[in-house]
């Protein structure tokens, strides 16, 4: 079975995304075909979708699945009374959160606090989310080793375990600063923690992966090499989990979770607060 969703908004559609994927998450079984439309802020906009929805509805034995974060009740109303079924999230928990605190909400585009800085209005969470994404890229693979104390968690792993896109999910969804640091066969066979790690042990955290796995991973990048072979990723990975066993350092497998899993897992076990909202 195939379903056609709709992420509808009108700021970035993250939200959206986030929360509709989190429901249809629960349904393994179903193949959902994603369509995200941000910055729906008009009528005129929303009529559009609207056409683009019914369409869909009469072209498919199913008609489509909506979800919609839309704060204008105006906007949203377009939408809802397309052929579809509608999940207004903001509907859904506002009206309960207004008769539970006693006032109504501003009915806010977006969510994010901003401050003015000279001429410019930032947002505060975003600007974060920047400067952690920029530390992940500059400290990717053992790159400025000098720039550690400033990190909150350095990932250490063997090669394609999934230190860089964590690093930069870590910046990126929570503005928390995430270095990573590659084990090398030279640091595994001498069963020692590198130089540039020692000082900073209490934030070391261990990725590993099945060595079949990392083998197919490995084969996509060098086929039929030394490097991909099963036999040096058995050994790498089995050197790599003695390594954290030995220093204590907290690891988790990754074989089988996603980045967004993998994240917080790790700011869970290192006991990092997030620096921003996730949504």
């Amino acid at each position: 079975m195939k379903r056609k969703v709709f992420y509808l908004s009108d700021s970035t559609g993250l939200t959206a995304e986030n929360l509709g994927k989190s429901l249809l998450a629960q349904f393994p079984h179903i193949q959902f075909e994603s369509i995200t439309r941000p910055f729906v802020d008009t009528p005129e906009k929303a009529q559009r979708i609207a056409i683009e929805i019914n369409q869909e509805a009469q072209t498919s034995s199913t008609r489509p699945i909506v979800v919609d974060t839309i704060v204008d009740s105006d906007v949203s109303n377009v939408i809802a009374a397309a052929e579809c079924f509608y999940i207004d999230i903001f509907s859904t928990f506002l009206s309960p959160l207004e008769s539970e605190l006693g006032v109504k909400s501003a009915h806010n585009v977006g969510h994010l606090p901003i401050f003015v800085e000279g001429s410019r209005v930032v947002d505060e969470n975003y600007m974060q989310r920047i400067d952690a994404v920029h530390f992940a890229l500059a400290n990717d693979d053992g790159m400025q080793l000098n720039r550690y104390a400033d990190a909150d968690i350095i990932l250490i792993g063997v090669s394609r375990t999934g230190k860089t896109p964590s690093s930069v999910y870590l910046g990126m969804q929570y503005g928390v600063k995430a270095a990573n640091y590659p084990l090398i066969p030279d640091d595994l066979e001498r069963n020692k923690l590198p130089a540039a790690l020692a000082d900073h042990q209490k934030k070391l955290f261990g990725l590993t992966i099945r060595p079949a796995r990392l083998s197919e991973i490995r084969n996509e990048r060098k086929p039929n090499s030394d490097y991909a072979a099963l036999r040096t990723c058995v050994d790498e990975i089995r050197q790599a989990e003695t390594l954290y066993r030995q220093y204590r350092i907290p690891y988790i497998d990754t074989t089988q979770l996603s980045i967004e899993e993998i994240s917080a897992r790790m700011l869970q076990r290192a006991g990092i607060e997030r620096r921003v909202s996730s949504l």
